[in-house]
């Protein structure tokens, strides 16, 4: 496998697994983690052998603002705050150009930060030439997303992933942002990637929880040749949630595959220190289920959900209708659009049948 150069880690695991808790999570916590939260869970993670943790909002560096919901404390601060916390581990920070800034990857650095992963849709891979510049220049491990993977085919999300690793990416992970790739599905993808770099650059994958087949899709993947797995203690995480990393890591343990993560440590940073901050536990219902398969983006739950109390208009309609119009990451204010025309159909519906019921 071609490791990262000077990871200390590499001739002791299999497989890195990065823990998104304080990144992809924030969107279950509506972006309001504190400095003491931050602190506690890198300590965790820290300490049970997690090698990289993701700390941003949760739609990345730039996200806070009134379009993806403000954060409580500065994403800079819980960066900075992570990278005095962490002994080991390399704190990673997410960025979807056009949102997050070559400035902000810059400041991002600044605070300590070592990791940056660079997210864009499947078929947009082109817009992140510049942000992978930047971080090769200010000497950032760089690793690339392909959002919403099940939109694309394994031929062209290959053809995408190249053109992140020819921009500097050492690794590319396919991103299961909506939790709708099934079993082969995901399989086929990381196989495609794998062939097509051919030893270039790693290939990961990032699993939701929205059809139940994170962890299934991330023992997949790992046959398929990735080498970099994403998860979130608790499956904290859009949606759904993320494969969570507590299961991942006694999953792998048990297939005899090394991930240099302590299985005991790992369940009691769940149990101990992120379950009892967690407001609303990401979960399969209706609406979580729909995204996955409809082919929803996980980070539209909640979004669906405020909508759907506003308006008086189901959240899973909503959701129908998003995946219908093949909305992705950046047009969550369509959502309000989509709720008005659901309510408008619910009040002419509600006028036919008072008609109806008049001229019996």
């Amino acid at each position: 496998m071609n490791h990262q150069v000077g990871d200390a880690n590499a001739a002791t695991r299999d497989l890195r697994i990065t823990d998104s808790t304080l990144r992809d999570g924030s969107h279950a916590m509506s972006h309001q983690f504190t400095e003491e939260q931050v602190r506690g869970v890198v300590h965790a993670l820290d300490a049970s052998g997690v090698e990289v943790i993701e700390v941003s909002h949760g739609d990345g560096l730039g996200g806070s603002s009134f379009s993806y919901g403000f954060s409580q404390v500065d994403e800079f601060h819980l960066i900075e705050a992570a990278v005095e916390e962490a002994q080991q581990a390399k704190i990673a920070v997410l960025v979807l150009p056009g949102l997050g800034t070559v400035e902000h990857l810059k400041k991002a650095h600044h605070m300590g930060a070592s990791v940056a992963r660079i997210a864009t849709h499947c078929t947009e891979a082109d817009v992140s030439a510049q942000h992978f510049a930047a971080a090769q220049d200010l000497g950032m491990e760089t690793v690339g997303f392909l959002m919403l993977s099940h939109r694309a085919d394994p031929a062209e999300l290959a053809r995408q992933g190249r053109i992140m690793v020819d921009a500097g990416a050492s690794c590319v992970y396919v991103a299961d942002s909506a939790g709708a790739l099934v079993l082969t599905d995901a399989q086929e993808r990381v196989q495609a990637l794998v062939d097509e770099f051919a030893g270039a650059a790693e290939v990961g994958f990032h699993g939701h929880q929205n059809l139940s087949l994170g962890v299934a899709n991330s023992v997949l993947a790992y046959r398929a040749g990735a080498c970099q797995l994403d998860g979130a203690l608790c499956a904290l995480g859009a949606g759904a949630g993320n494969s969570p990393t507590e299961v991942l890591a006694a999953t792998f343990d048990r297939l005899g595959i090394r991930t240099g993560i302590d299985v005991d440590k790992a369940l009691a940073a769940a149990e101990d220190i992120v379950r009892p901050i967690i407001p609303r536990l990401p979960h399969m219902d209706r609406s979580s289920i729909t995204q996955g398969y409809a082919g929803v983006y996980s980070s539209f739950l909640l979004h669906a959900d405020r909508a759907a109390e506003r308006y008086g208009v189901p959240a899973h309609a909503i959701l129908e209708r998003v995946g219908e119009h093949g909305y992705v990451g950046g047009q969550e204010d369509m959502i309000i659009d989509i709720a008005l025309g659901l309510q408008a159909e619910q009040a002419a519906s509600a006028v036919r049948f008072e008609n109806s019921a008049v001229g019996k």
